[in-house]
């Protein structure tokens, strides 16, 4: 018996009767020979930690656009306190942890440079979206365009990490709350640290019922995630902190994500990211080896491979490429 076969042999005698196992996923898009050491999960997590674009993602904004302090989150700091929380959840809960993390390290390998303005501005001139573009990541992006080949369990997860998701695994399902219980605690925590809140900014009732500090909230929410799914086939809060965590979000909404002090420079992102949709849909020519191969020897509309290459790049590459194409240098001899 190899070692794989050992650990899949310890998750049947172990997980949750409501867990997803590795000896029972419903396959890759291809097929390919088992590890002997690794269940297939775990070998989806690990290619995904491998991929380029997931190495990307810490220079990819989170809320704050391009911040000069080391201490605010980016999209890859985001992404990791996803996976934290997914793993604490699902051990608690019995379930299948490679997989609760391999969905949270892919979730967001598809999103824009400068965050959520980035995905407005390539939904504007097309339609998209993250998550479906994260699914793109790894199906037909990575590896030059060979993807990486992964299980329909973490490939659903991925697809349905969003509010409005459902993810066919609890796993998956532990994912979308982990997402929503970070980007919270986090993103409170860096307005605080910006000056753009403060602790006394946040409703007494909301901090009655979940907690006086960013660390005492994240610690209410996932306690009441684990306390409330316990050995059922679904991943649920209580009604009163779920409604508490819903005002709280929009509260956040209000004040954070919608306050000029804060997304004051969106504007300039949106129309930066507009403009390089624009003028790459005029030069194709000036797209990467990759795309061009993809935009020459594909179905694939020219709409959707800009948008590729587009949602790929880093906060710091988008600049660079803008400046090049639209800011005009000093004269030299």
């Amino acid at each position: 018996m190899t070692i794989r076969e050992q650990l899949e042999e310890r998750e049947l005698q172990y997980l949750s009767p409501y867990a997803a196992r590795s000896r029972e996923s419903k396959g890759r898009m291809r097929e390919e020979a088992q590890c002997d050491i690794r269940p297939v999960f775990q070998r989806d997590r690990d290619r995904i930690l491998h991929c380029k674009s997931f190495r990307r993602l810490k220079q990819k904004t989170q809320v704050f656009l391009l911040p000069s302090g080391d201490h605010y989150r980016t999209r890859l700091t985001h992404t990791l306190e996803v996976s934290q929380n997914a793993r604490t959840i699902a051990k608690a809960l019995r379930l299948n942890e490679d997989l609760a993390e391999a969905i949270a390290l892919g979730h967001d390998l598809g999103h824009t440079p400068f965050g959520h303005a980035g995905e407005r501005a390539l939904n504007t001139v097309y339609h998209f979206s993250h998550n479906q573009q994260s699914l793109r990541v790894v199906d037909c992006i990575e590896k030059q365009g060979r993807g990486l080949n992964l299980t329909w369990e973490v490939r659903d997860g991925i697809l349905n990490h969003q509010t409005a998701g459902h993810p066919h695994t609890l796993e998956g399902q532990v994912v979308r709350i982990s997402d929503k219980l970070a980007y919270i605690y986090h993103d409170m925590d860096d307005a605080i640290r910006g000056g753009i809140l403060t602790e006394e900014d946040i409703p007494t009732d909301l901090r009655n019922i979940l907690g006086n500090s960013c660390k005492e909230r994240l610690n209410k929410l996932i306690h009441d995630v684990i306390t409330n799914s316990m050995d059922r086939p679904r991943i649920s809060m209580s009604p009163a902190v779920e409604k508490a965590m819903a005002n709280l979000r929009a509260f956040m909404f209000e004040n954070v994500y919608l306050n000029p002090k804060a997304k004051g420079e969106e504007n300039k992102a949106v129309h930066m990211v507009i403009q390089l949709y624009e003028y790459y849909m005029k030069h194709p020519e000036l797209l990467p080896d990759q795309f061009l191969y993809a935009l020459e020897h594909t179905d694939i509309s020219r709409e959707q491979v800009v948008c590729d290459h587009i949602a790929g790049m880093t906060d710091s590459y988008a600049v660079e490429k803008f400046k090049d194409y639209f800011v005009p240098e000093s004269w030299k001899i």
